[in-house]
């Protein structure tokens, strides 16, 4: 019967990150708090929470003629790489540190946010 409510919190996260309204620091909480997931397994089960619909935007992308395979596999690759390269260092990191560091991050982007000018 879990599964039904890891289901329905996986859509409802998914929907929200789709929107852009940090589905992905949500479903950390998830499944800390939640799940009592340990934090090491949670950022990882968070970087594949993100694959299927980078690969469904990227073919939908693809289809709308607005990006090239060309182009977007160096990125994938990078990408990729990055994330297995960041999981595993989170794995050595004090958990403490990352939460910092992700807070630092978090404020950073909300201040990017709120002195962002569009360009004309």
């Amino acid at each position: 019967m879990q599964w039904i409510t890891d289901a329905i919190a996986g859509t409802v996260l998914g929907f929200l990150a789709g929107i852009g309204t940090g589905g992905g620091s949500l479903l950390l909480l998830w499944l800390t708090m939640v799940r009592g997931m340990a934090p090491e397994e949670a950022r990882t089960v968070n970087l594949l929470f993100f694959l299927p619909g980078a690969l469904i935007s990227t073919a939908l992308r693809k289809g709308q003629g607005r990006s090239r395979y060309k182009e977007l596999l160096p990125a994938i690759a990078a990408g990729c790489a990055a994330a297995a390269a960041v999981s595993l260092l989170g794995r050595t990191i004090d958990t403490q540190l990352l939460k910092k560091l992700f807070g630092a991050l978090l404020v950073a982007a909300g201040i990017r946010e709120i002195l962002y000018r569009e360009k004309k």
